[in-house]
């Protein structure tokens, strides 16, 4: 299966940043988060998807570099793509890329669809494949 390819386009304001003046790590993961949550809710399972049919995305692992210093006030372009799906997991590459085309950062994600009410991983249904870009 491909997958499409997301953009999501942020400015790195101050809160971003640690003591020494570039983005601190902890925050590279809420804003892959933030990005990942823009385009699933742009291709219809939102919150309100997630709250309403207690069905939604987990995180079961990560893995994050960081390779360039993000500082305040850059624009930066956080791409996401799914690139497996293998019954009730699947994988989604993202990475932070500079005005000036360099990669800062990349992550990879391994994902889940769980069922809240029992408390599961289940098969993704054809409405969240579609979410991520399937």
């Amino acid at each position: 299966m491909d997958f499409k390819r997301f953009e999501y386009k942020f400015q790195v304001l101050e809160h971003h940043l640690d003591t020494f003046g570039h983005v601190n790590n902890a925050t590279y993961l809420a804003l892959y988060e933030e990005a990942r949550w823009d385009f699933i809710t742009k291709n219809g399972y939102g919150l309100d998807v997630t709250m309403n049919e207690k069905k939604g995305p987990v995180i079961l692992d990560v893995h994050c570099r960081y390779k360039r210093e993000i500082i305040n006030r850059e624009i930066i372009t956080i791409t996401s793509q799914a690139f497996e799906m293998r019954g009730k997991i699947g994988k989604i590459k993202q990475e932070m890329i500079k005005e000036n085309g360099e990669v800062a950062s990349d992550a990879t994600f391994t994902i889940g669809f769980m069922d809240f009410k029992e408390r599961k991983l289940i098969t993704p249904t054809d409405r969240w494949l579609k979410a991520v870009g399937g």
